[in-house]
């Protein structure tokens, strides 16, 4: 028998200008598109974009 599909997953967002991730959560249901946030990054002292590149 299947698993049912759960609709609130974790993802990781990775930083477009470095190797940077923040982990979030996502509902499925209500957001089916992949997330794209401006958020600070560390490692180049500067807000950039963090793309969604999977879920965990």
């Amino acid at each position: 028998m299947p698993k049912k599909r759960e609709a609130v997953v974790i993802v990781r967002l990775k930083s477009t200008k470095s190797g940077h991730c923040y982990y979030t959560t996502k509902n499925r249901r209500t957001h089916q598109e992949k997330l794209e946030f401006s958020k600070y990054d560390p490692i180049v002292r500067q807000h950039v974009i963090y793309r969604e590149t999977g879920k965990l």
